[in-house]
């Protein structure tokens, strides 16, 4: 084996797993990631096992699963009686802690989304660039909305810097401001800057883009890159089970995209491109700064996402199910070194095997609640028989879990006790469950559910035995208001002219 090589994780929010043109999407330009994809292997079985942003993001960090990391959606961790109340007590040191102990230099660039948002993640250079400022004060400490505010001061009047949100969340828009010194190209030039820094020691970075991320707003010319006449519709099946999960109706009302037609779906998924597009040139940048040190080709580089977007499919929009449009990630890992590049490969790998990537080319494997990716890749370990996604507060209506298994996927959601069967090799679309059709499968993976879930605080999730059920319901339909606290501006006005007086207009 190599000496220590240098280890980069480069990650981007909400990419589906089919927005890379090398690996089959011949309606996307993205010549940077299919340089990557060349460069190593590319997983097609990869998942997001809690597929929203917190969870995702501190499975990552900690190699560590929900019931381990007790987050299973947006917001703080829900420890219970007998486990440890710290993350790190639960789950270990954090990746970046972890990797700095064992002689690296670590720098972490980009959307963190921890709480609190300014957690100390052992990094020794840490530049936030986050979505969203609570406060005036955050806005201020955060990375690039500083660096607006010093350099750029001319846009700094601007509330959202990457696109206005609530309302205009599924609207297409174009960044307002140019493509140079939007927040992906601000952490593309710090990662750059920290790949060329002349250190003894090996290197450990983490790169993060805000984007695809909603809402879609790419910089000029990224914005008109698509014609939305050649981009497909949405795949819809039956409604009954398109619109099962009862998350996906409340989620639709939320971000106010219950009602999008095909034309406009189109449109939105030509500007998510555009800015997929955009990250990838800007993930060129990073690598050619990789490939301008002598050890580039001992350089493991790891490309994934937190999550994917329904983008219309099942009629659905943002994330938090199980179909593969939201769960199904991008995970390329290449190390010219020790793994041949340009293949692809079928073994279910997830973001908490990460962890264990980073470990292990470190010369210490640790794998936590992972899997031994690189001894797979390796020839000197065993693939994982199933894998397991968990998502929702155990114990309450919110909660599902999905198990994959060979060509098999099994969702069940304890809200009215629904269960999907799809078999992906023959319905990769997920149009048609097998639930009625082949009950013997679907009986054997939820005995592995419920085995997985016989651990403290996902057992909430249990009931004699068996996956808890609650009668069906639907939430109180409500909005999600995402302004500008940091300036002040937390909603819409009583009054319309409350928000020109505001401005001093009237």
């Amino acid at each position: 084996m190599s000496t220590q090589p240098n280890v980069l994780f480069i990650m981007t929010d909400q990419q589906r797993a089919d927005t890379i043109a090398a690996l089959g999407n011949p309606h996307i330009y993205t010549p940077n990631m299919d340089r990557l994809a060349r460069r190593g292997v590319a997983f097609r079985n990869a998942y997001s096992t809690c597929p929203v942003c917190v969870p995702a993001r501190y499975t990552v960090r900690t190699g560590c699963e929900p019931p381990t990391t007790a987050i299973y959606q947006n917001g703080p961790a829900e420890p219970v009686e007998g486990q440890v109340q710290s993350m790190e007590g639960r789950c270990g040191p954090y990746l970046a802690r972890t990797m700095a102990d064992l002689g690296y230099r670590t720098f972490g660039i980009g959307k963190f989304h921890s709480i609190p948002w300014n957690e100390d993640l052992g990094y020794e250079t840490h530049q936030h660039t986050e979505e969203l400022y609570g406060s005036a004060k955050q806005r201020s400490q955060d990375a690039y909305s500083g660096f607006i505010q010093r350099e750029h001061p001319k846009f700094d009047y601007i509330e959202m810097l990457h696109g206005e949100r609530t309302e205009m969340y599924y609207a297409p828009q174009m960044s307002p401001l140019p493509a140079e010194i939007t927040v992906e190209s601000f952490v593309a030039d710090h990662a750059v800057a920290q790949i060329g820094r002349g250190d003894s020691r090996p290197y450990f970075g983490f790169i993060s883009f805000i984007g695809p991320h909603p809402p879609f707003a790419p910089p000029l010319p990224y914005n008109r890159m698509y014609d939305p006449d050649r981009m497909p519709n949405p795949i819809r099946g039956d409604m009954d089970v398109d619109l099962m999960d009862e998350q996906i109706r409340w989620m639709n009302h939320a971000i106010w995209a219950e009602d999008i037609n095909d034309p406009l779906a189109r449109i939105l998924k030509a500007r998510y491109y555009g800015e997929i597009s955009y990250i990838d040139q800007c993930l060129g940048k990073i690598l050619d700064a990789v490939e301008a040190r002598d050890d580039a080709d001992n350089t493991v580089i790891c490309f994934y996402a937190d999550h994917g977007d329904h983008m219309g499919d099942h009629r659905a929009w943002q994330k938090e199910s199980y179909f593969e449009a939201s769960c199904h990630v991008p995970f390329l890992v290449s190390w010219p070194d020790e793994i041949a590049g340009g293949g692809q490969r079928d073994e279910l790998v997830c973001l908490t095997d990460l962890f264990g990537i980073a470990t292990s080319a470190a010369g210490a494997p640790e794998l936590r609640d992972g899997a031994d990716v690189l001894g797979l890749l390796l020839g000197e370990a065993a693939p994982r028989e199933h894998l397991l996604g968990y998502y929702g507060t155990p114990g309450t209506p919110l909660f599902k879990v999905m198990v994959r298994s060979g060509d098999w996927k099994y969702i069940f959601m304890a809200n009215g006790g629904c269960e999907q069967l799809f078999n992906l090799a023959e319905d990769p679309d997920e149009v048609r469950t097998r639930i009625d059709s082949d009950p013997e499968v679907a009986r054997g993976l939820r005995t592995v559910a419920v085995s997985a879930l016989d651990h403290p605080n996902a057992d909430r999730a249990l009931d004699d035995g068996d996956l808890r059920t609650f009668e069906a319901q639907e939430r109180p339909a409500q909005r999600i208001y995402q302004f500008a606290p940091s300036r002040g501006v937390r909603g819409f006005p009583e009054k319309p002219e409350d928000a020109l007086r505001d401005y001093g207009i009237v």
